[in-house]
């Protein structure tokens, strides 16, 4: 009984120590670098017996987690490769700053004349068509009445303004039968003058000729000469 109880335990001693030692090459061995991630390898496809004739087609995918570290190179090497465009070294020093205001600058943005189209930032849409230039209007050629009326007119307008009537009214005149000179009656407001021909009245009119309904009266200073009608009294 003792016999085959020791042979029990020799066989149970024999089958651990199998099982010990097949999981320490599982995990030891199997995980050294240079061999698969998992601890058994991995199986091939058997060769078909035309492999020699039939090029392969079908190749094997390639492994997930290769892949992904490759995406994270990637990433990594793209985030290392960035360089910003400019980038101040210094911070800005605020005594430096002119804080004067540049009127010729001003003046050259106020100088910009904007197109003719605008454009609301706010309204969205398409943008206006800037307005067609306008056509002349068509010209008109122009008869000869129309072209001496316009020269008449251009030589009223350089012409100089006539001269101020003479302020003297004409009452008649009266002849002396010695003589026979003519004596007019002139009359300036309130004032009555008596003046024959070629005498002066006021120092600056010059009686020129005395008639029935009419007296010849020349300005002196203005160098005009203005016929005066007989002035006609009025009743009552």
């Amino acid at each position: 009984m003792k016999l085959g109880a020791e042979r029990k335990k020799v066989a149970f001693l024999v089958v651990l120590t199998g099982a010990a030692a097949y999981l320490l090459y599982s995990n030891v061995f199997s995980s050294a670098p240079g061999s698969g991630s998992s601890g058994s390898p991995r199986p091939t496809a058997a060769r078909p017996a035309n492999s020699d004739a039939r090029p392969q087609q079908a190749a094997a995918p390639a492994p997930t987690t290769s892949a992904a570290s490759g995406q994270k190179a990637a990433s990594r090497r793209t985030s290392q490769e960035f360089r910003p465009p400019w980038k101040r070294k210094t911070a800005i020093e605020t005594s430096s700053i002119d804080p004067k205001l540049r009127l010729d600058l001003l003046a050259k943005v106020q100088a910009v004349e904007l197109g003719p189209a605008e454009r609301n930032l706010f309204q969205f849409g398409v943008a206006a068509a800037p307005a067609l230039p306008k056509e002349p209007p068509p010209i008109i050629p122009k008869t000869p009445d129309d072209i001496r009326r316009e020269q008449e007119e251009a030589a009223k307008a350089a012409a100089p303004p006539p001269p101020p009537p003479i302020p003297l009214k004409y009452y008649g005149y009266t002849a002396q039968r010695v003589d026979g000179h003519k004596r007019a009656f002139f009359l300036d407001g309130d004032d009555i003058f008596v003046a024959a021909e070629g005498d002066m009245v006021k120092r600056r009119y010059k009686i020129v000729r005395i008639g029935v309904n009419s007296a010849v009266v020349e300005d002196t200073q203005l160098n005009n000469t203005q016929t005066l009608p007989l002035a006609e009294e009025s009743a009552g």
